[in-house]
């Protein structure tokens, strides 16, 4: 019998986690790791006690057809790095790993080729998470290195999205 990665169970609980998300976009579910132990869990939904876009049964931002990755203001749902780093201490963060996968509603399918947004990637960055594991379909995944999005800050091109 062959075991599965580390990386790869890891993301099979953060896929687990994105199955609660309630945006009817993209379900993201997010896990922060350190030694070998989960620090922390978030999907992407509505704050506390306000109402969910599946709830609702409609997105604002897919009814005026506004595109991936532009004007977060109008989005009703924290993102699943944002919720996973507010359930930790940053003591807890620091040099841990964020694992996260993206599913898409209709399908129940993998999304590849997402990443984090601005906004998490400068919630990451100041959390001292050290790496963000990205599923990209059941067996693959991409790393990528914190201390990249600091020294090559794409934030500086002005393009949005992610």
């Amino acid at each position: 019998m062959e075991r599965v990665s580390k990386e790869n169970y890891y993301l099979d609980i953060a896929q687990s986690v994105a199955m609660r998300s309630t945006c009817l976009r993209r379900m993201y579910g997010a896990i922060i790791v350190k030694n070998d132990s989960i620090i922390s869990t978030g999907y992407n939904g509505a704050p506390r006690g306000r109402v969910n876009c599946s709830d609702l049964k409609y997105c604002l931002r897919e009814k005026m057809q506004i595109p991936r990755g532009e004007r977060y203001e109008l989005c009703r749902s924290i993102h699943s790095e944002a919720n996973a780093i507010i359930a930790a201490s940053r003591e807890q963060m620091i040099d841990a790993d964020l694992y996260m996968t993206c599913v898409d509603p209709k399908t129940n399918e993998v999304v590849s080729n997402v990443c984090s947004c601005q906004m998490c990637k400068r919630m990451i960055i100041n959390s001292g998470i050290k790496r963000v594991i990205v599923r990209e379909n059941a067996t693959e995944y991409t790393t990528y290195e914190v201390q990249d999005w600091i020294t090559e800050d794409d934030s500086l091109s002005g393009k949005s999205g992610y």
